[in-house]
């Protein structure tokens, strides 16, 4: 079921406009708050991190002291989301409910939606969704990363209740987006544009380029200030503009904007590199009419990051980083202990902590592995963070984990 079209031929902000005033729409859940609220702690609370809390982030059982971020887990936006998801299966009992992707990036509380009966949209390997099954009068839930815009106008049409869970963060990535195409500029995102969250974000775009770190930003500077093999550089990001990007008309006027999950260090220096690209290239003068300054760093990921860069700094034997796999605020923690040299290991549950000897885990732009020799003997100081999409409950899981296999 082929629902593309190209953000430049669809007036955006006002399908956006119409869709929030339609009855078949809502962003704000539906009442249901405290028996949701109940809910959820009783399912994601953690005495045990609380407690770890009160005795300021430091904690010591027997040979273990825990270090713990001082901002870590479920973020106000993905608790939104979960909340909202929770009310929707309340408010529509009988209803078949879908989700057009994962509703975060942690696969117990996909799980838990799953056992309520919410069906997920199939995604195959090229990112291509099937519809087919859903029908007017479902409710659609879309995720915490937003949805395209082709996918939510697709699901308007046909008469779906679409239940909206963006993260404000997203959405104001979005409207950011949303400037630059109304004053005709490319749109350079930061960002992994086969992430659910980029898709959403560059279908609002007139044109847009994506770019994944500081290399491929100084690829693009270097080629708008001295020019440069064509062919290459469409090759190079086949798969991250739009289509017909042309690089040599195409990176005239450009604006910046970022996936909200990534590395806000790294985001600034790509913002900035930009910045000074286009006042080199067309002078004071002429600034403003090449380049769109932008804000949108998500906070919660920039307090989560600087808590990760605080705890690196401690007397640690290794870091546990916990979260989904797919997850790329959990990815971008364990690659600030990694730029540390700190025996790190990033796992989504306790079970991948198989024993004192092995563990499971997805080192940095690899596959899942397994090593030995893991955990130091003796008396040892680990590091533990979350990423924004996993709950309390589980690094209270990993925690006792850790105390059971050094006891």
């Amino acid at each position: 079921m082929d629902i593309t079209t190209e953000a430049e031929t669809l007036d955006t902000q006002s399908l956006r406009r119409s869709l929030q005033k339609s009855p078949n729409y809502n962003r704000q859940g539906f009442g249901h708050g405290e028996e949701v609220e109940s809910d959820m702690k009783s399912e994601y609370h953690s005495n045990l991190v609380q407690t770890i809390r009160e005795h300021d982030y430091i904690y010591t059982q027997g040979d273990v002291t825990i270090y713990l971020a001082k901002s870590f887990g479920f973020c106000w936006g993905v608790e939104r989301a979960i909340a909202i998801a929770y009310e929707t299966r309340r408010q529509f009992p009988t209803e078949r409910i879908w989700i057009t992707n994962e509703i975060i990036h942690n696969p117990a509380v996909n799980q838990r939606l799953k056992d309520m009966d919410v069906q997920f949209i199939t995604v195959d390997r090229t990112g291509q969704k099937d519809f087919s099954g859903v029908a007017k009068g479902d409710v659609i839930i879309l995720p915490a990363f937003g949805a395209s815009v082709q996918e939510t106008q697709f699901l308007s049409q046909i008469g779906c209740m679409i239940v909206d869970t963006t993260c404000p963060w997203v959405s104001k990535v979005w409207n950011r987006v949303e400037k630059h195409k109304k004053a005709d500029f490319t749109s350079i995102i930061h960002g992994k544009y086969n992430h659910e969250e980029t898709v959403a974000t560059s279908s609002y775009a007139k044109r847009y380029l994506v770019v994944l770190n500081s290399q491929e930003a100084e690829y693009v500077s270097n080629y708008i200030l001295h020019g440069g093999d064509r062919a290459e550089f469409i090759a190079k990001f086949n798969n991250a503009t739009s289509v017909g990007f042309d690089p040599d008309r195409h990176l005239e006027r450009v604006g910046v904007a970022n996936q909200t999950t990534m590395l806000k260090g790294e985001t600034e220096a790509i913002g900035k590199l930009f910045e000074r690209t286009m006042m080199q290239k067309y002078g004071v003068a002429a600034f403003n009419d090449h380049f769109l300054a932008f804000n949108t760093i998500c906070d919660a990921t920039q307090e989560r990051q600087d808590a990760m860069l605080e705890i690196v700094e401690q007397p640690l034997d290794l870091m546990i980083v916990i979260g989904g796999y797919n997850s790329s605020n959990t990815t971008h923690l364990q690659e600030i202990a990694i730029d540390r040299t700190l025996p790190s290991y990033h796992i989504d549950s306790e079970d991948r902590m198989i024993d004192a000897n092995s563990i499971e885990h997805k080192p940095l732009g690899q596959p899942l592995t397994r090593s030995e020799h893991w955990l130091p003997t003796g008396k040892i100081r680990v590091g533990i963070t979350s990423g924004a999409s996993t709950p309390d409950k589980i690094v209270e899981d990993v925690i006792n984990k850790l105390f059971l296999l050094k006891s």
